[in-house]
């Protein structure tokens, strides 16, 4: 298995490379036009005998985070495939850690990607993932653009 690790303030609009391997090829680019203090890994790099992915994600976020809600839209062979909602910090009894990050602090965490529960047919797959600081969804934190393409089906 395949695993590449990146902690660097990475240029916007540049793809930076996730993994690579013999089913599997994955990059990401900022959506916005500035630079970030960003990581993130993905291992095992592969789709085959549906794995559960260990992610790790290190970023230092622009503003403090009191409420945040991501939004995540999938796209299969340029059809919408899926859209994800969730506030995953509401200022208010929240139950992660990063939920109390003060801008320029370091959120460091990882987290399961349950690959088990997902078939990914051979393709390619745009996913934007954003993160915002109100409900609203007009005070974007970060904007990340991945690129995943499956080069053989799993089943």
């Amino acid at each position: 298995m395949f695993g590449l690790l990146f902690v660097i303030l990475f240029t916007p609009g540049v793809s930076e490379f996730i993994c690579m391997s013999p089913d599997l090829e994955m990059s990401y680019t900022f959506c916005d036009s500035t630079a970030h203090s960003f990581m993130f890994n993905l291992t095992p790099c592969s789709t085959m005998n549906k794995p559960t992915w260990k992610a790790a994600l290190s970023w230092i976020p622009r503003s403090d985070i009191t409420f945040l809600k991501v939004v995540l839209n999938v796209w299969y062979d340029d059809a919408k495939a899926l859209q994800w909602k969730e506030v995953i910090c509401s200022g208010v009894d929240d139950e992660y850690t990063q939920c109390a990050m003060l801008k320029g602090e370091t959120v460091a965490t990882e987290f399961d990607i349950k690959g088990a529960t997902i078939t990914f047919p051979k393709g390619n797959y745009n996913i934007i993932l954003q993160a915002f600081s109100d409900n609203s969804e007009t005070n974007m934190l970060i904007c990340l653009n991945f690129t995943m393409i499956v080069k053989q089906d799993t089943f």
